[in-house]
Order: structure tokens, then sequence, then C-alpha cells
């Protein structure tokens, strides 16, 4: 009860909520991808074990976040990942039966967000961990209030993805840009990095536009074993 009436608890409290409503932004949008596919009753499960697991995630990950941020070629293998998520995202048309397993999965919706997830927080825990300054309980209070702002996020994206298709693009290359940012800095990278700015922005530019290229492409591939197959 003591700690309740500290004020550095409350500001503590106050800075995780507000580090994770400006870095959660683009976690919604990556769940908001993964669930749109699926039933409306499974969107809403998808949302609410996703964010919930992904919060969880991120308590575990604060422990070893540091540590994994200094091996290297992980943030390589990582952005790698995020590339082939976003890529894999956007070539899916949406719009699949009900009996369609592979793609309108609950389980494969919920294992794309804790992946994209487990990557793209590996940054955001250490500021998260920096407000806490060692107080776990802080940590835990501040990411479990930080679920509904992810699940309502992630709910509102899914619908406005239905009226205005153009924003899953939007989405897919956003996942682009992180995956891009992530392999620029790798350890490996972090000296030409230093030294070259422009690096940061032609990674994330060229993670974007490769994932766009990419979910087009086999969109389009998609599209025309559908035609093929009517045509039969």
């Amino acid at each position: 009860m003591e700690m309740l009436q500290n004020a550095d608890f409350w500001i503590g409290l106050l800075k995780i909520i507000w580090i994770n409503i400006i870095l959660s932004g683009d976690n919604a949008v990556v769940i908001a991808l993964a669930a749109r596919s699926l039933p409306e009753h499974q969107q809403r499960q998808a949302i609410m074990f996703g964010s919930g697991a992904a919060v969880v995630l991120r308590i575990a990950l604060t422990v070893v976040a540091a540590a994994l941020l200094e091996l290297s070629y992980l943030q390589i293998i990582g952005g790698i990942l995020l590339l082939y998520i976003g890529a894999q995202l956007l070539s899916e048309d949406g719009d699949h039966e009900e009996g369609d397993v592979e793609k309108a999965s609950l389980m494969v919706a919920i294992r794309t967000i804790l992946i994209a997830d487990l990557v793209m927080s590996l940054d955001n825990v250490i500021a998260v961990a920096a407000a806490a300054k060692g107080n776990t309980t802080l940590l835990i209070l501040g990411l479990a209030i930080s679920i509904p702002m992810v699940v309502f996020g992630s709910a509102i994206m899914i619908k406005l993805m239905a009226r205005f298709p153009i924003i899953v693009t939007f989405g897919a290359c956003l996942i682009g840009w992180v995956g891009g940012e992530t392999i620029a800095s790798d350890v490996v990278l972090r000296e030409f990095s230093e030294a070259n700015p422009w690096l940061h922005y032609a990674a994330a530019t060229a993670g974007a536009l490769a994932v766009l290229a990419i979910g087009k492409y086999f969109q389009a591939k998609h599209s025309s074993v559908e035609k093929t197959d009517e045509s039969a």
C-alpha cells in the first residue's frame, strides 16, 4: 500500500503506459492484419489471446532483451522473418471459405502475432524496463493496463481494413519498414550504420518495397490460379 502512495510509482506507471501507446501502433497493425481473415467471433479471440500473450512475452523479454540485442545476426534473422510475415499477410486476399484451415486458422493467426511481436518488441521492452527502474510490479501493471489499448486499436484497424483495403497494403509495408530497420540495427552493422546514417532509412525503405513487391506477386499468382480453376 505504501507503494501506491508514492508519487514516483504513479509517474513510472504513466511513463510505461505512454511508452506502450507510442510503441504499440505497429503491433496493433500486425494483430489486425493477422486476424482480418478470420470469422468475426474468431477475430475477437485472436485479438484477445494474441494481445494477452504478447504482453506476457514482453514481460519475459524484459529480463533478456538487452543481452539478446547484443547477439550478432539475431536482428538480421528477425528482420528477414518480419519481411516474410509482411509479404505473407499482404498476399492473403482476406476472403476465405469457412473451412480454409490453412489461412483462416485461429492458431495460425495467434502464432503470426506472437512471432511478429517477439521480433518487434526487443527494442520496445528496453524503453519500458528503463521506465520501470527494476520495479517488477510496476512493469507488469503498466503492461497489463496497455492490453485494452492494443485490443481497441486492433479492433478499429480491422474495421478500417474492411472498409479501406488500401490500409492492408500500408500495414504490410509498415511491417516491412520495421523489418528493414531491424536488419540495419544488428550488431554486425552497428559501426557502419553509425558512420552512414542513411543506411537506417535505406534499409527500412527497401524492406517496405520488398514486402510490397513479393506480397503483390503472390497475390497476383493466387488470383491467376483461382481464375484457371474456375475456367477449367
